[in-house]
């Protein structure tokens, strides 16, 4: 699965099956949590009202939108905006059973946990999502507070980014960054020592 797993620009429009969605944003809510905290939330639009409104808000210039490299990504007939709120960290951390480990505080953090976990949900996503037969995409949300207010997340979660979840394209082209080599295993993996 994780070698057939690859970003996917152009979706047809064609919506997804309510339990295909359902098994993606399982797959997410069952991936790792530091202390089980718990502390990442999937905003689910996959109406075409509800895509249509998170492009217009993250994509606010039309012409931009009209000239834009992967117009099949528009077409994503599900998008799955990743949430995480330190706020559940701190709060878990403060727990009896996690007492003296200094993370229910944000500077008791030498790397933050739920953007960890984020990355694991989004993973667990994205894996999901090949398993199923859908493309997907993830990618950076553009004007967070403008989309995160419309749809009424709360103040305290901060967006990861978003999964865009559909039946693959045409016209999907890799990304610009696509062509550069992979690193190869000796210069990734330091066995015993660097």
């Amino acid at each position: 699965m994780v070698r057939r797993r690859r970003m996917v620009r152009s979706f047809d429009g064609r919506p997804v099956a309510g339990q295909v969605v359902d098994r993606v944003l399982d797959a997410a809510r069952r991936s790792p949590s530091a202390g089980f905290s718990q502390g990442v939330d999937l905003l689910v639009l996959d109406r075409p009202e509800l895509t249509g409104r998170y492009w217009e808000l993250a994509f606010p210039d039309p012409v931009r939108r009209s000239r834009f490299r992967w117009p099949g990504l528009l077409a994503a007939p599900a998008l799955i905006v990743v949430l995480v709120s330190p706020a559940a960290y701190l709060s878990r951390y403060r727990e009896a059973d996690k007492a003296g480990s200094d993370r229910g505080q944000p500077a008791g953090w030498p790397v933050p946990y739920w953007w960890v976990d984020g990355g694991m949900a989004v993973m667990a996503a994205l894996s999901a999502a090949v398993d199923e037969g859908m493309g997907a995409l993830f990618f950076a949300l553009e004007h967070p507070d403008a989309v995160l207010g419309a749809f009424g997340v709360p103040d305290d979660r901060l967006a990861l980014g978003t999964i865009a979840l559909g039946h693959p394209g045409p016209g999907d082209e890799p990304g610009r960054s696509a062509s550069r080599p992979r690193r190869r295993r000796d210069d990734v993996v330091h066995r015993g020592h660097w």
